[in-house]
């Protein structure tokens, strides 16, 4: 039976493989999303005073000419644009309508094409084939706030989202866990994240309604 005093050595190595473990996982995660955290929590700023932040839209309209022919007889209800029509609006007004579903009648054919910080739209006339255009910018401020909320962002923003929020739970739970190890040490540890976490409880409960 070994002495007591030699029993402590498998827990503090024990305790030290845990702490390089989780001090390796907290800088990765912090690595990984610190710029997109200094950018999210820029627009929380944004977002929260966008009624004082002043934003002049700006409307450009365009129109171009596209052959008749090209436009299919009879189509499939919110069918996008066949590749030739959407390559000829692209080269017409500068909007790719590609992939996009559309909005089909009898007498146009109108796509939707909604964006970060701004708005656009086609409209063929399956008479006349006349295309009319417009593409609408409501600046950096709202193209970052809407990034912020994922709006009209696309697949890929999407799954970075959802990646960096994952990478943020890491980074908080190795540091919730990290606090852990140095409580001991550091006897205001608690009583701060107490209050870290009562202050908004407080909040939503009295001041929220």
């Amino acid at each position: 039976m070994p002495p007591a005093a030699a029993r402590p050595i498998p827990n503090r190595k024990w305790r030290g493989w845990w702490l390089k473990q989780l001090h390796n996982w907290h800088w990765v995660s912090a690595a990984v999303s610190l710029v997109a955290m200094l950018l999210f929590s820029i627009t929380g700023i944004t977002l929260n005073h966008a009624g004082s932040i002043a934003a002049e839209p700006v409307v450009m309209n365009k129109t171009g000419q596209l052959s008749v022919s090209l436009l299919p007889k009879t189509p499939v209800a919110d069918a996008p644009l066949p590749p030739a029509v959407a390559a000829a609006v692209e080269r017409a007004v500068g909007l790719d309508p590609a992939t996009r579903p559309a909005e089909w009648s009898d007498g146009e054919v109108y796509v939707a094409m909604p964006r970060p910080g701004g708005d656009a739209w086609v409209s063929i006339d399956r008479a006349t084939g006349r295309i009319t255009a417009e593409t609408t910018d409501r600046g950096w401020v709202s193209y970052l706030n809407d990034l912020h909320k994922g709006r009209n962002a696309g697949a890929a923003w999407f799954w970075f989202i959802d990646i960096f929020a994952a990478a943020c739970i890491l980074f908080t739970l190795t540091g919730l866990l990290l606090l852990q190890f140095h409580a001991r040490r550091r006897p205001m540890t608690w009583p701060i994240v107490a209050a870290g976490l009562a202050t908004p409880i407080v909040i939503a409960v009295l001041f929220v309604h």
